[in-house]
Formats: structure tokens, sequence, C-alpha cells
């Protein structure tokens, strides 16, 4: 077999680190940032609807995100690991047995979340405090955009081959005009725009599953016409691909679930406190959340640019992409927690009036946001360690960041002190994942041995 590579393989292995994370990260960066936009145009619809509409999403919301990162974050991040590892080992029919397979996982998750969330979602959001409106609008919601979970499994799954390639611009396309129609979309269905019905709630969810299903589509066609850099086509099961997938995917759902988890959590405990204090909470945690596609932005172009230097056996390299991304993410996701922590009208003043749930709102942020640029740096380096296949200790890292969390927190509950103890409970999490992201680099899975 020939070892030669692609010259888009090749310019990842020898061209300055900077080239490449400019060429790699720029698309996914403008795809996240109007990715971003629909986040910002769903809060400010349902906030349209009152404080019980917000108070819905805040329920939806965490289980949205862990699909979401689980699809992208995790599995995701497993299918460009082993399809860039394979590239980098020049093994191109590895490469799309691996694209193949990795099509099957996402038929196979999706269909779990469509039977446990878009069937029995009642009871999940009962067992985190919700009640009345807000429990009816979190169900609605949820039958919607978990019933149509394969639209979202798949532009994950599809756009996660195209960057193990080393193209992240075909998926960045596609994500960006999904998004854009998306903004619309979910306006005109929630609120009632161009005469379409008012639906509410369920109106965002509605434009997502139509969007970025048409999105996905766009990428299947792409891949199966063999436009892209390996074609996807049947393959015979094997357990070969789906172990290379797994191996970094499967402890990645570990990582993904400890993470929506987390605020899934916080979201239970903060609901003692109020409907007000839990649409408060809701939005700073939305926040957060909308702190890992940005990292995504840079991370997931980390993992294929890792991922074939680990391939092509230069560790040394592939650790000084690790550490220039971390520092670019630390900016962009510092700067953004700073802004909101000095300004948090800045975010709140979009979404809400009402005065409660504005006054959460603010503690939140002025307690957790300063954190947030360790936070999107761990998830760079997280990202990065995806590419270098070796998951165990920094899923380590994101469970404990779980278990010292939810332990605070339970605390907090149990001897009835203030809200603020939760929410710092949320900035002790947040430090975790960074240091501990950044040690985990520094190990001795990275230096080839």
């Amino acid at each position: 077999m020939s070892r030669s590579h692609a010259p888009g393989t090749q310019l990842i292995l020898d061209a300055p680190i900077a080239k490449v994370l400019w060429r790699l990260a720029t698309p996914n960066v403008v795809a996240v940032a109007l990715w971003t936009a629909v986040t910002f145009a769903d809060a400010w619809y349902v906030g349209q609807l009152g404080t019980a509409a917000l108070a819905s999403l805040a329920l939806a919301f965490p289980f949205l995100s862990l699909m979401q990162m689980m699809a992208g974050g995790a599995i995701g991040g497993g299918i460009t690991s082993a399809v860039a590892r394979a590239l980098g080992a020049a093994e191109v029919e590895r490469a799309e047995s691996t694209a193949w397979h990795a099509v099957l996982i996402g038929i196979a998750g999706s269909g779990v979340f469509m039977i446990f969330l878009g069937l029995f979602a009642r009871p999940i959001f009962e067992l985190l405090g919700g009640e009345g409106d807000a429990l009816e609008g979190a169900v609605a919601y949820a039958r919607v955009a978990f019933g149509g979970a394969a639209a979202i499994w798949f532009i994950f799954v599809l756009s996660a081959i195209h960057r193990g390639t080393g193209d992240t611009a075909t998926p960045a396309r596609a994500i960006a005009a999904a998004s854009i129609l998306q903004v619309f979309l979910s306006g005109a269905l929630t609120l009632g725009w161009f005469g379409l019905p008012a639906l509410g709630v369920p109106g965002t969810a509605t434009a997502l599953v139509v969007c970025q299903g048409s999105a996905a589509a766009y990428l299947a066609a792409h891949l199966f016409r063999g436009k892209g850099r390996v074609r996807l086509r049947p393959h015979a099961l094997q357990w070969a691909p789906l172990r290379d997938i797994m191996r970094v995917g499967g402890l990645g759902l570990i990582n993904s679930a400890c993470m929506a988890m987390t605020v899934v959590v916080i979201t239970g405990y903060v609901g003692r406190y109020g409907t007000e204090a839990l649409a408060g909470y809701g939005l700073g945690a939305r926040l957060e959340l909308m702190l890992v596609p940005i990292a995504f932005g840079v991370g997931a172009a980390l993992t294929a640019a890792v991922g074939i230097n680990v391939g092509a056996g230069q560790f040394a390299r592939a650790r000084r992409f690790a550490f220039a991304g971390a520092g670019i993410t630390l900016v962009l996701t510092g700067a953004l927690g700073l802004s909101v922590a000095i300004l948090p009208g800045l975010w709140l003043d979009l979404f809400t009036a009402d005065p409660g749930a504005y006054a959460y709102g603010v503690t939140y942020l002025a307690i957790a946001a300063p954190f947030y640029g360790l936070f999107g740096a761990g998830q760079a380096f997280y990202f990065a360690s995806q590419g270098n296949g070796r998951m165990v200790l920094p899923v380590s890292v994101t469970v404990i960041r779980f278990l010292t969390v939810a332990g605070i927190g339970a605390v907090a509950v149990s001897l009835a002190w203030e809200v603020t103890a939760l929410f710092a409970a949320v900035a002790v999490g947040l430090t975790i994942m960074g240091v501990g992201q950044a040690l985990c680099v520094l190990g001795p899975g990275w230096r080839g041995h």
C-alpha cells in the first residue's frame, strides 16, 4: 500500500501551525458563530412568551445540549479522530470503512434519544421540578426536538467525517446556511410571522429539525457522490472500525453525559428556589453551554490536525497544536465571560425583563462567568486529546468536575444555603475543567510511548 498523502493531509503534517489552524478553524468558527446566533435568537423568541416559557426552555435545553455534545463532541470527535488517524497513516480504505460505520452509530444514537426523550420527557422533567405551564412547554418542545433526533445526529456525524479528512469548509457551509435559515424560521414558527402558525416553544424545535435535517441531507449527498476526500459507501460490518471510533467516542459519551448532567443536576437544585430562580439560572447556564460550540470551532480543527499528526507519528507537533488552539480558545471565551460578568445586561437584556429572573441571572454571571475562559481552554484541550485517541484521563477530569459540583450542590441544598452557593460550585467545576485538561496534554500519552 502506498504511504503517500493527499495534498491536504500533507499540509497539516508540514505547514506552519498557525497557517494550518487558520485554514481549518476559520470555517468552523464562522459556522459556530452563526450556530450561536440561533441559540441567541431562540432564547429571545421564547423570552417574548414570558417567564414560564423561559423555564420550559431551561428544562429542555440541557438535554438538547447533551444530544449535541454526544453526537458532535463525543461520537463526532471519535469519528474525526479515527478518519484522521487513518489518513495520516495513508490508509484510505480504512478511512472509508470508518465513515460507513460512523453512519451506523449515528442511526443507533438518534434512536436512543427518540425513544427516551421523545416519548418519556414528562417524567424526566417532573423529576427536575418542572410543573404547570413550564412543564407543558418543555414536554411539547421535547416531542418535536427529540422525535426528530436523527436530523441533529446526522449533521454532526457527517460533518465529523468531512473534518477527519481535513475538510472543514464543506460542513461549515452547510451549518452556516442551516443556521441562517433557522433564525428566521424559528421566529416565524414561535411567534407566528409571515402568516405561519404561532406554535410557541415547540416552534423553535420544529425549525431546528427542519433546518439541520436539510443540512445533513446535503452533507450525505456530498459524500455519497464522492466529492469529498473519502467516499461514503456500504462496507461489511466489522469490529475494528467500530472499536476505533468508540475508543474515543465511547469514553466521550461519558464526558458529554457528565457535562450535561452537571447542568441538569444544578438545574434540579435551583428549581427548588422557584420559577424565577430557574429562569434566571437557565439563561446563565445557556450561555455556559454555548461555550462548548465556541470551543468546538477551534477544537474540531484540533481533533483533525492532532489525529493526522499522531497517525504519522509526529507527537511533538501534535502537542504544539493542542496548546496553540487552547490559547486561542482561552482568549475568545475568556473575553466573553469577563464581558458578561461586568455587564450582565449585554446578555440578560436580550431575553427577560422579569426583575426576579433578571436578578438571579446577574448573580449567576457575576460568580461563574469570570471562569469561562478556563472552561473554554479545557474544552479545546479535550478536543485535542480526542485526536490523540487517549481519553481515559481527559474523561476522568470531567467526571471529577461533575462529582465535585454535584456534591457541593447537595450539601448546599441540604443545609438550606443561599442559591449563590450553587453558583460558586459551578465556578469551581469550570476551574477543574481548565486546569485538569491542560495537565492531561502534558502527560506521557502525548510522547508517543
